[in-house]
């Protein structure tokens, strides 16, 4: 096959954290089945194939796949694909590169320190707003009482392309203790848009950062995610657009993948203008390994 790929670690501040990526580079064409089937080889929460190349436009085209199918966005896909373009493809530093992902074109702005990249930042698209629930209609999915979810913000779908029920919970100990039955969570997902919870609480275990999230993703063929940079986005303006910080405009750090040995640092920042929430989410990008599909 001559497929050759990278493995990065996204939104980890060192090797061996964050959220794992291996990142294709096809030049072949390959077909569908065999992404899937390479994606589910690798076994990490998604795999990306970069398929089209535009350095005059700094344009690629790019798929995801979970292993369980595809996805047109997902966010640590997003800047770990972009990270391996700078550094494999193109070769030199430059402030910006597009992803032209199944959901849109994606800019991802890198950077720099010592000539490396540093810190990339995905702008989202604009987020829709969707159904609420109510607490008593989601805590018994997640091994939760109703009590341990947020009275004063609401359990709501968003989506900047990917959908997500954002639970608030009131404390670091409900968030520990929350456990997605899985049969249960499949169910109650089969007609909404939203097919993955995203939690989060105002007690980070890091007094430096300002939230702690997790999320379950049986849907997607992952137990828990160790970050979610879709998830976040759609948190992201979740809390501008509910004031949850007292202000439409955020800029915060949010610990993710603790319960998972996967500890992970997303950065974000958001601004809600009435009719749109703009919407970025940041973080940096580690070279893990090189290798080739045979």
């Amino acid at each position: 096959m001559g497929l050759p790929f990278h493995i990065v670690d996204v939104f980890a501040e060192d090797r061996f954290k964050g959220n794992q990526l291996a990142v294709f580079r096809d030049r072949q064409g390959i077909s569908d089945e065999l992404m899937q089937s390479i994606t589910r080889e690798m076994n990490f929460s998604e795999s990306t194939f970069i398929r089209g190349v535009d350095l005059e436009k700094m344009l690629f085209k790019v798929r995801i796949f979970t292993p369980a199918r595809e996805v047109p966005f997902a966010g640590h896909p997003t800047l770990g694909t972009a990270y391996v373009i700078q550094r494999d493809i193109v070769r030199e530093p430059v402030d910006e590169v597009i992803l032209d992902l199944k959901a849109g074109k994606i800019p991802v702005r890198i950077s720099y320190e010592d000539g490396e990249p540093s810190i990339l930042w995905m702008k989202q698209l604009n987020p829709v707003f969707g159904d609420t629930y109510e607490p008593e209609e989601v805590a018994s999915l997640l091994n939760l009482e109703p009590g341990d979810i947020d009275p004063d913000h609401p359990v709501q779908e968003v989506s900047t392309s990917i959908p997500f029920f954002i639970v608030p919970l009131r404390s670091g100990t409900a968030l520990k203790k929350a456990k997605a039955d899985k049969d249960r969570l499949l169910s109650f997902i089969e007609k909404r848009d939203a097919k993955a919870p995203l939690l989060f609480c105002p007690e980070p275990r890091n007094p430096e950062n300002h939230l702690e999230v997790r999320m379950f993703g049986a849907y997607y063929g992952i137990e828990e995610d160790p970050a979610t940079g879709s998830g976040n986005g759609c948190l992201a303006g979740y809390l501008a657009r509910h004031r949850y910080f007292g202000s439409p405009r955020v800029d915060i750090r949010v610990e993710q993948g603790h319960e998972v040995g996967r500890p992970s640092l997303l950065y974000l920042r958001s601004e809600d203008r009435g009719e749109e929430v703009e919407i970025h989410v940041g973080g940096k990008v580690v070279m893990i390994a090189k290798g080739e599909f045979v």
